[in-house]
């Protein structure tokens, strides 16, 4: 199956869906605007967009939940396989937390503001591995840049990797290093891996927790090692060359 035929297939199972959330939110007449329980109906109700471009938006939100985070999850494995000494003190840390709550507790936003080395981890997985290395712009005006002017209906590629592994803004940019993040700013212009402006990717934050929270229960119940010579790399999207094989053991909290 080609991607144009698994596009097309996805696509003709969402407008079922939609169709059917249309169905039943009004009896056969349309859906209730003034219920919007959901992302879905919310979106139903915005006039502006057309039925194939409402199924687009929901394929595209699909794709940037779930693709990119997997993948993330996939480089922070990989990268803590070759850090022993990053993966212990993640283990440190999340075992204090457990330490802290009942047996089968379930973890809590206060649990989760807890885990700064955990950011520091995750955030170096989003500057080494570049999950997103670029992204598409359209200039909708002429735009001034510096001394450029970039033309109303030009395109514009921001390479997001080539400022993450820039040696002149970060020290050993070749290297993943956690501890940078205890004295280099996240927010400023040398880490931008969620886009920025308006499009600013809207899960940025989810996929922080979902990260966050997967590594609490893997780093305490498992050891891990992965294949030999398996390398991520960009074709222009992240793979690994081996599909990250890993052995995976349990082991006592």
């Amino acid at each position: 199956m080609t991607s144009f035929q698994a596009r097309s297939r996805i696509s003709s199972t969402v407008k079922a869906i939609i169709q059917e959330r249309r169905r039943v939110g009004a009896g056969g007449g349309g859906v209730l605007c003034n219920k919007r329980n959901d992302f879905l109906e919310i979106l139903l109700c915005v006039d502006s967009l057309s039925e194939d471009e409402k199924v687009s938006f929901v394929l595209d939100s699909l794709l940037g939940g779930y693709e990119t985070t997997s993948v993330l999850m996939g480089m922070v494995v990989h990268f803590l396989a070759q850090s022993p000494t990053a993966l212990g003190q993640l283990k440190i840390e999340h075992q204090k937390i457990r330490s802290s709550k009942m047996k089968e507790e379930l973890l809590n936003w206060e649990d989760y503001k807890k885990m700064d080395f955990t950011q520091k981890v995750i955030i170096e997985a989003l500057r080494f591995g570049n999950v997103v290395k670029f992204v598409h712009r359209k200039a909708l005006k002429d735009v001034k840049f510096r001394d450029y002017i970039i033309p109303s209906g030009w395109k514009v590629l921001p390479v997001l990797s080539a400022v993450h592994l820039d040696p002149s803004l970060h020290e050993n940019a070749l290297e993943f290093h956690p501890w940078r993040w205890e004295t280099q700013d996240q927010a400023g212009k040398r880490f931008n891996p969620f886009g920025g402006g308006s499009r600013f990717c809207p899960g940025s934050e989810l996929a922080k927790v979902e990260i966050a929270f997967f590594l609490h229960h893997l780093v305490q119940k498992y050891r891990w090692r992965t294949e030999d010579g398996d390398q991520p790399l960009a074709y222009p999207y992240v793979e690994f060359q081996k599909g990250l094989a890993i052995k995976l053991e349990p082991c006592s909290i």
